[in-house]
């Protein structure tokens, strides 16, 4: 039997694709059927600074659209310059997550909107106030009638912010046009870290489309986090504890994505860190108890770039440079 050109093609593809079926991490893919006019609403409200006490904090203020969708402090400054308690976390890709917040305190992005709202330290706002700031834009109330068929309410605000952070997915990484079967989408070096990746243990909590963001997971597996850091342990330290009352969940949290990590410039909840090679070598002290040669960080740290991906809110970090 002689198989025809298009068929050895059809099946290379097959045996790829299954190939990498096989892979603990599977590409990321923009979420279709969004509402465009609440996408379009909820984005202007995210950049509204109206959303806040003092009419000077809008969610992009820590939630960096261009840069990494996070900010660049360990801690963000909330209303009268006040530092949240923990490091703002990235909001592309955070539709994935398992739940939102890095104790896991909020169930999904609507519930997410109102935590720094009515924060002391973040929005320092309520409801009530912004509600009635909102209200008396002609133009805007206008659109939440059409959009929403209702007036402004907390709801209709969360539900239109949620819808758009639901857009805010980095796609076409060039880890995941490899995985896809695009051989040459990345170099040796990448493929080597990725190697390294799995064969050291990081995997088993940074696998998955996002990399991680579906777990929780105690900091200071192997080694005392908090006291070798030093300083005074927070509420914000005791993680998922805060939120379950749990003895065994203290110093629990979220384990993070790290599809955008090599754009962050602080990292861990507590922001103590702000180079991603220091990053890669603490986690491996204390959650897998190794300690990696700096030949293979750099490796691993180039693995971490190749997930990047693309958005037409992000900066390309080569149009960065």
């Amino acid at each position: 039997m002689t198989l025809t050109r298009p068929f050895v093609v059809l099946l290379s593809v097959f045996f790829l694709n299954v190939a990498f079926a096989k892979e603990p991490i599977s590409p990321i893919f923009a979420l279709s059927k969004l509402n465009n006019e609440k996408v379009a609403l909820g984005r202007a409200l995210f950049f509204d600074e109206r959303l806040s006490k003092n009419n000077k904090i809008s969610c992009a203020s820590c939630h960096q659209l261009t840069t990494n969708g996070a900010d660049n402090k360990a801690l963000s400054n909330g209303v009268e310059g006040q530092k949240t308690a923990t490091r703002t976390p990235t909001v592309y890709n955070a539709v994935f997550n398992i739940r939102q917040t890095w104790s896991g305190a909020r169930i999904d992005l609507f519930d997410q909107v109102d935590a720094p709202i009515t924060n002391p330290k973040e929005h320092g706002t309520t409801w009530s106030e912004v509600i009635a700031k909102l209200s008396t834009d002609k133009e805007l109330t206008a659109k939440f009638n059409r959009i929403y068929q209702s007036p402004i309410s907390q709801q209709n605000i969360q539900h239109a912010i949620a819808e758009f952070e639901q857009s805010l997915v980095t796609t076409n990484a060039p880890f995941d046009r490899w995985l896809q079967g695009e051989q040459n989408a990345i170099d040796n070096q990448t493929k080597q870290g990725y190697q390294l990746f799995k064969r050291y243990g990081c995997i088993s909590c940074h696998q998955g489309r996002n990399v991680g963001g579906n777990m929780f997971s105690k900091i200071g597996h192997f080694g005392n986090y908090f006291q070798d850091r030093g300083g005074e342990i927070t509420e914000a330290d005791l993680g998922r504890y805060m939120v379950t009352k749990k003895p065994y969940d203290k110093h629990v949290f979220k384990v993070p994505s790290l599809r955008l990590s090599s754009l962050q410039t602080h990292f861990f909840h507590d922001g103590s860190q702000d180079n991603l090679c220091d990053a890669i070598r603490v986690m491996a002290k204390y959650q897998l108890g190794r300690a990696i040669p700096e030949q293979d960080i750099q490796l691993i740290r180039a693995f971490l770039t190749s997930l990047v991906g693309q958005h037409p809110e992000l900066t390309s970090p080569h149009e960065a440079e």
